[in-house]
Parts: structure tokens; C-alpha cells; sequence
């Protein structure tokens, strides 16, 4: 084979005026304006720190994937002061260990996308994904049939991780 195609990921890629497909984009800055609200759950924001927070991704790539976000607006690593830097890995480490507790997968994706050529669909705030992954996970189904099969709710997976953490309720970890 030659050429995969994979048009579903056209929305990612176009800008709005190019793709009649493609969903309206919020206003603003979603990883700047979720932790102002007191919804964790409905906003599937896992977890607080001090200066950064844990989201899970609404376009998993797979169950449990999480992003640690700062929540200063940035958009480049070296605009991350040592603190920020350090509670980012900290975090993924940490939450890495948490998804192993819950979820038990076989191996992670870590990483970030750093501008909208790299990847990023949130180019303007940095942040770092957190991709469980078990042996055989991959399929085709995103590029054939043009769906995700993910076998668990978003809040399914929320409700599991901060009941592991010992939260309860929106805002729990504040």
C-alpha cells in the first residue's frame, strides 16, 4: 500500500474557513479557562497542583489519556520557569503510576506537541500528553470506519482515578 487515508483527521489540520466538517472551536483558551470553573468533573480536570493541573484529553487516543497543562499561558518548554518544569514531571511521573494502579496498561506515550506543524490541536498553551498503551491497542478502525472504539466513559475514567487519588466531589483537590 502506497498511501493510508485518514480524512477524518482533516479537522486538525484546516483551518475552520477550509473545513465545513470540523467542530466549532471554543473561544479563548480551554487549559486557561476550565480551572477557573468549580466542574472538575464535567471539565475532566483529575486533579490541582500548584502550578499546573491534570486534564483528561475529550479526543483520547486511548482510555485514561491524560495532559498535565500549566496553567500559565505558554506556548514553548523554555518559557516554563524550573518550578512549572519540575511539577510537570513530577505530575506525569506520579499520574503514570496512578493510570499502572487503575488501569494496568503495558507501556505509555509521553510527550508534547510544540506548535500547530508538530501536532499540537492547542498550540497556544503547552502541554503534555500522557497516552496509556497495551499490547495490540492499535487498530484501524479510526481510519476505516472513521471512529474511535474506546471501551469506557471519559467520567468513567475520571470517577476512577480521583477516587484512587482519595478525592471526592469538583474542586476536591483544591
Amino acid at each position: 500500500m502506497e498511501r493510508l487515508w485518514a480524512p477524518w483527521r482533516m479537522q486538525y489540520v484546516a483551518p475552520d474557513d477550509r473545513n465545513a466538517n470540523a467542530p466549532p472551536r471554543p473561544r479563548g483558551c480551554i487549559f486557561c479557562d476550565k480551572p477557573k470553573e468549580d466542574r472538575d468533573r464535567d471539565n475532566l480536570i483529575v486533579e490541582r497542583g500548584a502550578t499546573c493541573f491534570v486534564i483528561l484529553n475529550a479526543y483520547p487516543y486511548n482510555n485514561g489519556h491524560l495532559m498535565v497543562v500549566p496553567y500559565r499561558h505558554v506556548d514553548h518548554p523554555a518559557l516554563l520557569t524550573p518550578d512549572e518544569m519540575q511539577e510537570m514531571m513530577a505530575t506525569t511521573s506520579r499520574m503514570a503510576l496512578l493510570l499502572t494502579q487503575v488501569s494496568a496498561p503495558d507501556g505509555y506515550n509521553i510527550g508534547m506537541n510544540v506548535g500547530s506543524a508538530a501536532g499540537a490541536g492547542i498550540a497556544a498553551h503547552l502541554h503534555q500528553h500522557l497516552v496509556p498503551r497495551w499490547n495490540g491497542d492499535t487498530n484501524f478502525m479510526p481510519v476505516l470506519g472513521d471512529v474511535k472504539v474506546l471501551p469506557e466513559l471519559l467520567t468513567s475514567v475520571w470517577d476512577k482515578l480521583t477516587a484512587a487519588l482519595g478525592q471526592t466531589g469538583d474542586a476536591a483537590a483544591r
